[in-house]
């Protein structure tokens, strides 16, 4: 019954290509063509009908993620202005700088997690303090390349340092990204569905919730950083005093006011983000004060956002086609199908809690974002708790670790396509091996383990 259910097929097909190495864009095209024929030839329509219904589908559902584009287009052009103003030159001159040329002895090893726990912190405040989202990382990471190939740092260690404050943030706090998904989406959803049957949530029941499932992700995360990815690779570096020279360059002739400027860019663009749930807006206030304190004239505006549209692009447009893979997902009715198909071999609660994480896990593993992947399982689990017996709180943890199962470890999700922005710039990261698979490794298996922990003890 499980591989006889379109979605599980075609994300099967997603993930055989994604391993393979196909582009993610043409793998999300050809993986909602075969969910799209199989679900609407198997329901008796005829297989021509049902290439041209589900190509009409995919193309509608584009425009889902054109809001999520369009931000990434604007967070992109924020970066390129934030990286015209020295900032990024700066910090990367000064950690380069900190334990010298060639680092050695014990300070190799203080330093290597003095770069990655930086890095973790950057992704961390990516979500709420400064409201970036993944837009930091083509600034930030590949001027420290050269410091990571001189401290043979596993640049999978990074992707799975990065992508931890990516996910666990917005799962637990409520702030910046965290407010959409918990706020505006998880608990909106949850209680939409759970009104008529007497199960309301809120913020706070949200945050203890997840507290168990992101305890499992930290765990994830220091295995990865002192055991899987512990022992040093060699990457065959590039001339390191070429990029350091041209560092240090950059930075004679960063000015002061600039700085200043860029910290208020900042802080504003983070309080107008959270005053008003708008990144776009956010994002374009910090453009002005950028162009008012002279980071960038006016008249270059155009180049900045082409700039940063190139930046983003790639990101952009495999969650355009992700929205188009998601809304042919939702037209087959192949998610419920698949749950009401497991209902009859649903024994116990123990059971029940893990099928219904584990369809959350491929449903999410195929749309790429657990913001999208709410919407559609919610309705559908909330009443299946409510009759299995699970608490408002359990209820919670099952459908905000589902959707969040597989965002970390999809190749269609913007938590592993950004870390590979960055670590990729010399063409020495792979995406799927070295991001989407140490990502899932380490942070789904073990939210998988500790959300079904959740769902049983809350």
């Amino acid at each position: 019954m499980l591989f006889s259910n379109e979605v599980v097929i075609s994300i099967i097909v997603l993930l055989t290509l994604s391993l393979l190495r196909i582009n993610v864009v043409i793998a999300l095209i050809i993986a909602a063509l075969t969910c799209g024929i199989l679900g609407n030839y198997g329901n008796g329509v005829a297989l021509s009908d049902a290439l041209t219904t589900t190509v009409k589908t995919f193309t509608s559902g584009l425009g889902g993620g054109a809001e999520t584009a369009m931000n990434y287009a604007v967070l992109g052009a924020f970066a390129v202005a934030l990286s015209k103003s020295g900032v990024t030159d700066l910090l990367a001159y000064k950690v380069i700088k900190s334990f010298g040329q060639r680092p050695s002895g014990r300070s190799v090893f203080w330093f290597k997690y003095v770069v990655l726990f930086t890095l973790v912190a950057f992704s961390i405040s990516s979500q709420n303090v400064i409201p970036v989202h993944i837009a930091f990382i083509p600034i930030v990471v590949p001027p420290l390349l050269s410091v990571m190939n001189q401290l043979n740092i596993d640049r999978r260690a990074v992707a799975c340092a990065i992508t931890f404050g990516l996910t666990a943030t917005y799962m637990l706090i409520p702030a910046g990204f965290g407010q959409i998904f918990i706020e505006s989406i998880l608990v909106k959803n949850i209680n939409q569905a759970g009104e008529s049957l007497g199960l309301v949530t809120s913020t706070l029941e949200v945050t203890k919730a997840m507290l168990l499932p992101v305890l499992g992700m930290i765990l994830g995360l220091l295995l990865a950083l002192f055991v899987t990815y512990r022992k040093p690779r060699i990457y065959l570096a590039q001339n390191q005093a070429f990029v350091v020279d041209n560092i240090e360059t950059r930075v004679a002739n960063v000015k002061k006011f600039h700085i200043g400027v860029s910290v208020i860019a900042i802080l504003t663009t983070c309080f107008v983000q959270l005053a008003t749930n708008s990144t776009v807006l956010g994002g374009l206030v910090g453009l002005i004060i950028f162009a008012l304190g002279g980071v960038f004239k006016l008249k270059q505006s155009n180049d900045i956002f082409q700039d940063g549209l190139k930046l983003m692009a790639m990101i952009g447009f495999v969650m355009i086609a992700a929205s188009g893979y998601a809304n042919v997902v939702n037209s087959t009715g192949g998610v419920a199908e698949l749950v009401e198909g497991l209902k009859g071999v649903i024994s116990s609660k123990e059971m029940a809690a893990f099928l219904m994480l584990l369809v959350g896990l491929l449903v999410t593993m195929g749309i790429g974002s657990s913001f999208s992947t709410v919407p559609i399982i919610a309705s559908i689990y909330v009443p299946l708790c409510v009759a299995f017996g699970f608490s408002p709180l359990a209820t919670v943890a099952i459908v905000g670790v589902a959707a969040a199962l597989g965002d970390a470890g999809s190749p269609a999700s913007d938590s592993t396509l950004g870390p590979t922005s960055g670590l990729n710039a010399d063409g020495k990261h792979d995406h799927i091996w070295d991001s989407v698979v140490p990502t899932f490794i380490h942070y789904n298996i073990p939210l998988l383990a500790f959300g079904w922990i959740a769902a049983m003890v809350l």
